[in-house]
């Protein structure tokens, strides 16, 4: 994909108007993108077309996952369970053309402390990032709250502040009240979003695509007048950029 071609789709600015999708250019600045996600699974279920749009166009994609999904598989020890997510989201991020790295905390159990957000922050900081995506905070997921204003907070603290955009999950029964002002059109990625979220056997990827994410997929591509969209809100909305940069 050439970096100047068109892809992002912003809603209207105008208020009392219909959603009028238009298609933006693309700058042609290489980019470094971050996305922060709360257990494997979370950045690929919210946003793995549009990161994958990014690395297809030459611009970097670090992946931070705040737990490996500890307790995610019935039967087996966190650090079973640890050892077999981990190698599950490198197998994603492989797909999506990103690098995955890990926070330290653990799943089910995760803190929001001023220790938690410094961490989170040299992390983010070391990527040096110009977008950085998260979970919409308001979530039935405490390890989603916690990774979205973890990463809020970490955002504050960054000398040179990224664009910040949050991601959904299985809106309706996790994302709560999420009314998207951004969209990205996905359709070419489609089959690598399912492909990263297939890499994740232990959750049954392909179980989750079908019950929810396909759905919001096609909502969201309706929505946005195209096939298959992923969705975002944008912090500082009063000073928003009319598209996401770089795609």
């Amino acid at each position: 994909m050439a970096l100047g071609g068109p892809a992002l789709l912003a809603a209207s600015v105008l208020p009392g108007t219909a959603a009028q999708p238009r298609i933006e250019n693309s700058t042609p600045k290489s980019l470094k993108i971050v996305c922060v996600g709360g257990h494997p699974d979370d950045p690929e279920s919210g946003c793995a077309g549009t990161l994958a749009r990014y690395a297809e166009a030459g611009h970097t994609i670090t992946v931070i996952y705040l737990t490996r999904g500890e307790r995610g598989i019935s039967g087996k020890s966190n650090e079973e369970a640890a050892t077999i997510r981990s190698a599950e989201c490198e197998a994603a991020c492989k797909i999506m053309g990103a690098k995955a790295v890990f926070a330290g905390q653990i799943d089910g159990s995760t803190e929001m402390s001023k220790s938690r957000v410094e961490e989170l922050a040299k992390l983010i900081s070391a990527e040096n990032p110009d977008i950085l995506f998260t979970h919409w905070p308001i979530d039935t997921h405490m390890d989603h709250q916690i990774a979205g204003e973890l990463a809020y907070r970490a955002y504050l603290s960054l000398p040179r502040k990224p664009q910040l955009y949050y991601f959904e999950v299985n809106t309706g029964s996790q994302s709560q009240g999420f009314k998207p002002d951004v969209y990205v059109d996905i359709t070419p990625m489609l089959e690598k979003k399912k492909a990263a979220l297939f890499a994740h056997r232990s959750q049954d990827g392909e179980g989750i695509w079908r019950q929810h994410h396909e759905m919001i997929a096609s909502f969201r591509g309706r929505e946005a007048g195209v096939a298959a969209a992923e969705a975002f809100v944008q912090l500082h909305r009063e000073n928003r950029a009319s598209r996401l940069p770089g795609i």
